[in-house]
C-alpha cells in the first residue's frame, strides 16, 4: 500500500504528461541565454534547422577545445620573470668576511703538514676534501700521541688573527672602524672575520663610490700553508654576503694577492621564487639556528642532524648545540658520515622535493672585481717608512680592498604566474561568450534543465520497475511442503 502511494504521488505531482514536458522544452529553447538554440527550435525549413544545428554544434566544440587547451596551459603551471630597478635614498650595506689565504702561524707546530690535514678533514664538511691513503699513518701516528688534542682551539689561538698589525687601516663611510666591529667565524680557511655581521640599521649607504676601505699585512713570514697539499697562494680571500646568512667561500670567495690593489663594485639583487608547483621553493620551511631561509645554512643544518645521529656528537664547524667532536671522532666517524652523506645523496638541494629546496626570497650581491698594483714608488717608501719595512716586505704582505655600490639601486628579479585563477576565468568566459554567447547564467541555466530532466529520467525508470516480489514466509511451527510450493509459484 505504502509503494502503490508513492507511485501515484509521483505520477500526479513530480511527473508532468508529455505535453507539459514538451512545453518545457520549447520555452528552454525559446527563453535560454545560449545563442543560436532558439534558431534550431523555431525555423520552419528543416534545411535551416539542420544548418543552426551545425553551427551551435561547431561553437560549442570550437569553445570546449579553447577551454581545454586553457585547462591545461594552467595546469602546466608556467611562470614568467621579471626584472624591476628600484632606485632609493640610503641602501643597506652587506656583509663582508675576510681571510687569510696563510691560514697557520709557522711556529705553531713543527709538523704543519698534519695540521693541515686533520684541517682537510674538518673542512671537508663544507667543501669536498680528500685525504691521500699516503697520509693515514702519518695521521694515526699523530692522533695516538694527541688524544687531547683540540683543532679547534689551535685554529683559534694559532690561525689568522686580526688587531692593529695584521689590519692597518678601516674606514667606513668616511669613519673609522677597528678589529672589534668584526666578528670571528670558522670557515674552510678557518679563522675568519665578518663585517656588519649585526646588520646595524646605521650601517647604510647614501652616496655610490663609497663604502668600506681597508689594508691587510698578511704577515707571510709568520703565516703559512703547506704546498705540498696544494696551498700555494699568498693574499686575502672575502665574500660579501646578506648579514643575516652565513658566509660560503666555495667557489664564491673573490681573491685578493699580496701586492694590490681591489677596487670592487657590488650591486644588490633580490629574487622572489614562486611557491611549487609554479616555482620549487617551499614557504613553510624553517631553520633551527639560522634567521632566515638560505640553501646554505639549510644543508648544514641537515648535516649536523645526520651527523650527530651516526656519531653522538657535532662539528664545530656546524651550527647546533650538541656535544663537540673531539679529533678522533673527525678521523673515525665524522669524515666517513660525510662521504655517505655526499653518496647516498642524504642532503640534496635545489628542487622542491629536495631536502633543502630554492629559497622564497634571496638577496644576492654581484660584484665587478678591477686591480691594481698596490701603490707607486712615493707609497711604498711611505709605508716603508710608517711600518719600518722594507720595501720588498709591502710588496709581498700589503693588500688593500675597496668595497662600494655601484649605484644607490638594487634589482629584483620576481617569478611570477604566468595565468592565475581570475585570468583563467576571464579566459574560459571570453571564449564561452565568444563562440556561444555564454555567460555564468547561461551555465546555471543548463544545470537547472539537466538536472530537471535527470529527475524526470529517474521518476520514469522508477514507474517503469517491476514490482517488488512478496514473500510469503509461512510460520516457524507450520514448515509444510505445500506452503513452500505456493510460495515459489508466487514468486
Amino acid at each position: 500500500g505504502i509503494l502503490e502511494k508513492i507511485r501515484l504521488c509521483l505520477i500526479k505531482k513530480l511527473l508532468p504528461d508529455r505535453e507539459d514536458r514538451r512545453k518545457y522544452h520549447e520555452a528552454f529553447a525559446s527563453s535560454t541565454s545560449f545563442h543560436g538554440v532558439h534558431n534550431i527550435v523555431h525555423r520552419q525549413s528543416k534545411a535551416r534547422r539542420a544548418l543552426w544545428l551545425l553551427v551551435v554544434a561547431g561553437c560549442l566544440a570550437t569553445a570546449v577545445w579553447q577551454i581545454c587547451s586553457r585547462f591545461s596551459y594552467y595546469f602546466s603551471w608556467p611562470t614568467t620573470t621579471t626584472m624591476v630597478v628600484q632606485y632609493v635614498e640610503k641602501v643597506k650595506f652587506p656583509a663582508v668576511t675576510f681571510c687569510n689565504l696563510n691560514r697557520f702561524q709557522a711556529h705553531a707546530v713543527s709538523n704543519l703538514k698534519v695540521i693541515f690535514l686533520i684541517w682537510n678533514i674538518v673542512s671537508a664538511i663544507l667543501q669536498k676534501f680528500t685525504v691521500e691513503d699516503k697520509y693515514s699513518q702519518e695521521l694515526n701516528d699523530f692522533l695516538l700521541g694527541n688524544q687531547n688534542f683540540s683543532i679547534k682551539d689551535f685554529t683559534r689561538k694559532n690561525g689568522f688573527y686580526l688587531n692593529s698589525s695584521t689590519l692597518l687601516e678601516c674606514d667606513f663611510f668616511g669613519k673609522p672602524c677597528y678589529p672589534q666591529d668584526f666578528e670571528h667565524v670558522f670557515t674552510e680557511y678557518g679563522n675568519c672575520f665578518t663585517f656588519n655581521h649585526n646588520d646595524l640599521s646605521a650601517r647604510r649607504v647614501s652616496l655610490s663610490g663609497r663604502g668600506l676601505h681597508l689594508l691587510f699585512d698578511v704577515q707571510q713570514d709568520k703565516f703559512t700553508d703547506e704546498p705540498t697539499l696544494g696551498y700555494t697562494d699568498a693574499g686575502i680571500t672575502f665574500v660579501v654576503h646578506s648579514p643575516q646568512e652565513l658566509p660560503r667561500f666555495d667557489g664564491l670567495g673573490l681573491l685578493t694577492p699580496v701586492g694590490t690593489h681591489a677596487q670592487v663594485a657590488i650591486r644588490q639583487l633580490k629574487s622572489i621564487i614562486q611557491e611549487y608547483p609554479w616555482g620549487e621553493c617551499k614557504p613553510d620551511i624553517k631553520l633551527q639556528y639560522h634567521k632566515i631561509y638560505s640553501t646554505n645554512g639549510c644543508l648544514l643544518e641537515c648535516k649536523a642532524r645526520y651527523i650527530q645521529d651516526w656519531c653522538g656528537c657535532l662539528p664545530f664547524i656546524l651550527p647546533g648545540n650538541g656535544t663537540e667532536c673531539d679529533l678522533l671522532k673527525f678521523y673515525k666517524c665524522v669524515y666517513p658520515a660525510v662521504y655517505n652523506i655526499e653518496i647516498k645523496g642524504l642532503c640534496t638541494v635545489g628542487t622542491h622535493n629536495s631536502t633543502c629546496p630554492a629559497p622564497c626570497e634571496e638577496t644576492d650581491y654581484p660584484t665587478t672585481v678591477t686591480y691594481s698594483n698596490f701603490g707607486g714608488e712615493r707609497a711604498i717608501k711611505y709605508f716603508s717608512t710608517k711600518l719600518k719595512k722594507s720595501s720588498e716586505y709591502i710588496r709581498q704582505n700589503l693588500v688593500r680592498i675597496e668595497i662600494k655600490y655601484h649605484d644607490l639601486s638594487y634589482k629584483i628579479t620576481q617569478q611570477q604566474k604566468a595565468l592565475t585563477i581570475s585570468e583563467l576565468l576571464a579566459d574560459v568566459g571570453g571564449q564561452l561568450g565568444l563562440f556561444c554567447g555564454a555567460s555564468m547564467i547561461t551555465i546555471i541555466e543548463l544545470l537547472e534543465y539537466i538536472f530537471t530532466n535527470f529527475c524526470w529520467m529517474c521518476i520514469f525508470f522508477l514507474l517503469k520497475a517491476p514490482e517488488m516480489p512478496q514473500w510469503n514466509n509461512p510460520p516457524q511451527n507450520q514448515p509444510t511442503q505445500k506452503g513452500k510450493k505456493r510460495g515459489i509459484q508466487e514468486c
